[in-house]
């Protein structure tokens, strides 16, 4: 089968987003690797984009060199390990749908990726920085200093939103795609979050009186955003839903400006699922909480604290 490069990807998006149902995020990351790969084809051959795309001849070599690039342009072991497990899911979908004849991609190897965990926030600087941030958030009702230039109600608001994003990730331990695509409706009366996690499996979780407090303060001021209709709870200042490099930015700059190790949104969902630990949760009940399909990932995922592993000692060893 000939089809143009547009065609492909249009066929392909359907084929994860309908077919396969999978989640918005999930579907973006595999598009988005697909476009590169076949436009990466396109600059090899010197040919128009729109141009029908011959693929019966493709090589591994060709699948090779597109990933080389990805190596050349310094990105780490695990997104270069993503990328594989992605072009490997596109391989066997062209050759399915007769554009290759065979699955040429199989024989791509995953690269190991060694299984180093997050620097992890202890309790009291996830204190100090959930604390900063409301606090960011409640100064904007306060009456500027002399000198001092009054916020705009999309800068007040925008303030709000990072606090309930970082409220909702370390009160449920969220993924950053998580909490993006939480939609007003998410958030329930019972104290209860439904998200939407990987493979569009969805979980009900727990989120306590601060992070409903945090969304309470923020929903008048989400009105102060919205400039058409939407369901999105957390909103950019243009309108709309808020995107994951967006709160990966706020996470960064806030432990910064808080005085706290500087970390990633996965780093505050691994803080959350390690306190939870520390603080006698089942690691069951921790699977549940994060999204975990098999307890062995969750295993992988989090780790004793050396709090835990001396009170354990302490408790358990004759010569403590």
């Amino acid at each position: 089968m000939v089809d143009t490069r547009t065609d492909i990807l249009q066929r392909y998006r359907t084929e994860l987003a309908v077919r396969r149902r999978l989640s918005e995020h999930t579907v973006r990351a595999y598009l988005h690797d697909a476009e590169s790969f076949l436009a990466y084809l396109t600059d090899l051959i010197h040919d128009d984009d729109d141009a029908p795309l011959h693929l019966e001849t493709l090589h591994i070599a060709d699948f090779r060199g597109w990933l080389g690039e990805a190596w050349t342009e310094g990105k780490a072991l695990a997104s270069v390990a993503r990328q594989v497990a992605s072009i490997r899911t596109f391989s066997t979908w062209l050759y399915k749908n007769n554009y290759t004849p065979a699955d040429i991609a199989r024989r791509l190897k995953t690269p190991k990726v060694a299984n180093e965990l997050p620097h992890v926030l202890n309790k009291n600087q996830a204190e100090i920085l959930l604390n900063y941030a409301k606090e960011q958030a409640n100064n904007t009702e306060k009456k500027p200093a002399k000198g001092e230039c009054s916020l705009t109600a999309v800068q007040q608001a925008v303030l709000y939103r990072n606090w309930v994003a970082l409220e909702l990730m370390y009160a449920a331990g969220l993924r950053v795609s998580e909490v993006c695509d939480l939609d007003i409706d998410s958030v329930r009366p019972d104290l209860t979050l439904r998200v939407i996690g990987k493979g569009n499996k969805e979980r009900v979780v727990p989120i306590g009186v601060p992070a409903m407090r945090a969304v309470d303060a923020y929903l008048p001021h989400r009105k102060k955003l919205i400039t058409k209709p939407t369901r999105a709870l957390l909103l950019g200042a243009r309108g709309s839903r808020v995107n994951p490099r967006t709160i990966r930015q706020v996470v960064h700059t806030l432990a910064e400006q808080a005085g706290v190790p500087d970390i990633s949104p996965h780093a505050l969902r691994h803080s959350a699922a390690t306190h939870l630990l520390d603080g006698g949760s089942d690691l069951r009940i921790v699977q549940e909480i994060l999204g975990h399909s098999s307890l062995g990932t969750t295993q992988r995922y989090t780790h004793i604290s050396s709090e835990r592993l001396k009170e354990a000692f302490n408790q358990a060893h004759p010569r403590a």
